[in-house]
């Protein structure tokens, strides 16, 4: 028997699929970027049917990258964009809408027509208690309502079960298994707003205060479980996918942060920081989320996590929308070649501040421009802005008594020394980058490999873990809360509520 697992790792801008084998080492890999739906101010959509073919055709590459055929894989497991909403119909397969990206903003006013309304019935609370989420466009909830509002007859249909709801991980299992799963894991699950993380199942009460049937939602499982076959006629074989979990909590699983306390931080397209709380769902004072980590033989463990809606994603637009460089690996040397004691400031909230600031109405800004302001100043601002985004969920763990004191980090922005070392300048922290970068899909590999038997354990699994390099700081207190401060002050005057 073989020990390839091919994981799907389909993200907000682009589709991977990476054949690893039981060490964790990456064997092959495709890759293949789709469009981004901009249609109103703060709507982000993706067209459902390059979703699916793009990631299958990823799969395809990585298979022949590998120079292995589907019959060699021994499991698969999916990873996700998660929030992102999609409802099609269970006859046809055919999508209702657009999918409607987790950073879409077009569900602000519900969101705060719903907020007082709670509160005016004293039930203000309710939402975090149970999902410890906050009440925001971010999550899927909303969305859901809004493609029901919009299409004639589509409430109707979702009562009668006509009509099927999915994070993206569920619509390629649907689709990749002919219709016969609809599944979902714990992880995405609890980024719904109608799942009750404390009793594990969807929420009747949530249910109808979003006015959303039940027949619409997937049944929950396990992060490693047996989510059914794939359809041979797809890649070749038929093949068991045996582990589903949103992008962040695979990373967090591929960075073998198993023990309370440890943290990671993905640099993707969004910026996320989670950290291990055990078998406790700590609720946060500050604006941090409470989320399910992974969920193994029924029991959840949960982590804290601090969003950032714009990382990698700031620099396409740098890239696509301004034309400032043909590649991101050209931005370390000109960071490198810009003046340090520069002062140009970059708030990307394109699409709204995430945590711990939670506006949607924020809208993007620079600051501190001068004649001298160039090109690399840009760049640079745009790359340090990822750094100060994350000391603002760091003073929030902080304040909610949790600290890590190392962060391991991955996604693409890690292979970034300027970026890591500024990032443990600011922190006053270690960082840590692994071997392996690609841990989201890394991650869900090593749930899959869990449920067929390749690892035996969560410590197994660690000990394929493996550091590439360690950035410690350079910076003393003074200069890391000076930058700080300039940096607070430049959100400030970004917020849309000052």
């Amino acid at each position: 028997m073989t020990d390839y697992i091919l994981a799907f790792d389909q993200g907000t801008t682009s589709s991977r699929a990476i054949v690893f084998n039981q060490k964790g080492e990456r064997l092959g890999i495709g890759q293949e970027e789709f469009n981004q739906h901009f249609p109103e101010d703060g709507w982000v959509e993706h067209d459902p049917e390059e979703l699916w073919d793009s990631s299958v055709r990823s799969a395809k590459r990585a298979l022949e990258d590998a120079k292995i055929t589907a019959d060699a894989v021994r499991a698969i497991g999916i990873t996700n964009q998660r929030e992102t909403t999609l409802i099609w119909n269970r006859i046809t397969g055919v999508p209702l809408y657009r999918a409607i990206v987790w950073q879409d903003r077009r569900t602000s006013d519900y969101c705060k027509a719903l907020s007082d309304t709670l509160e005016k019935s004293g039930r203000s609370e309710l939402i975090t208690e149970k999902t410890g989420l906050l009440l925001d466009p971010y999550f899927s909830a909303s969305k859901i309502r809004w493609i029901l509002d919009k299409h004639d007859g589509a409430q109707e249909a979702a009562e009668r079960g006509e009509l099927a709801f999915g994070t993206v991980d569920t619509f390629l299992l649907w689709r990749l298994t002919g219709g016969k799963s609809h599944y979902t894991d714990a992880t995405n699950a609890s980024r719904t707003l109608l799942f009750n993380i404390h009793e594990q199942c969807w929420d009747e009460e949530l249910l109808s205060l979003f006015n959303i049937p039940a027949r619409l939602l997937p049944e929950v499982k396990d992060s490693a479980a047996d989510f059914g076959m794939i359809d041979a006629d797809i890649l070749g074989a038929q093949i068991p996918v045996l582990g589903i979990a949103g992008d962040q909590q695979a990373a967090a699983f591929g960075q073998c942060c198993f023990e309370p306390g440890m943290a990671k931080s993905t640099y993707g397209t969004g910026c996320f920081l989670l950290l291990n709380t055990g078998d406790k769902a700590l609720r946060s004072e500050n604006r941090l989320l409470t989320t399910v980590a992974y969920r193994l033989n029924g029991k959840a463990t949960y982590a804290l996590e601090g969003s950032i809606f714009m990382a990698g994603a700031t620099m396409q637009w740098l890239r696509d929308g301004l034309k400032l460089f043909k590649d991101a690996s050209e931005t370390e040397s000109m960071a490198e070649q810009t003046d340090k004691n520069m002062h140009v400031l970059f708030v990307p909230a394109f699409t709204g501040l995430g945590a711990p600031y939670w506006d949607a109405d924020a809208r993007g800004a620079i600051f501190g421009l001068t004649r001298d302001t160039g090109i690399k100043e840009l760049v640079t601002a745009a790359l340090l802005s990822v750094c100060y985004q994350t000391r603002d969920l760091q003073k929030a763990m902080e304040a909610d008594g949790e600290r890590p004191d190392t962060l391991r980090v991955d996604g693409g922005m890690s292979r970034n020394d300027f970026v890591l070392q500024n990032l443990a300048d600011l922190l006053g922290s270690r960082v840590d980058r692994p071997q392996v970068t690609e841990t989201t899909a890394l991650g869900v590999a090593w749930l899959a490999g869990l449920q067929c038997g390749l690892y035996d354990s969560l410590t197994h699994i660690a000990s394929h873990w493996q550091l590439e390099r360690s950035f410690l700081p350079q910076k003393d207190k003074p200069w890391r809360d000076a930058r700080y401060a300039l940096w607070q002050d430049a959100v400030r005057r970004t917020r849309s509520k000052l």
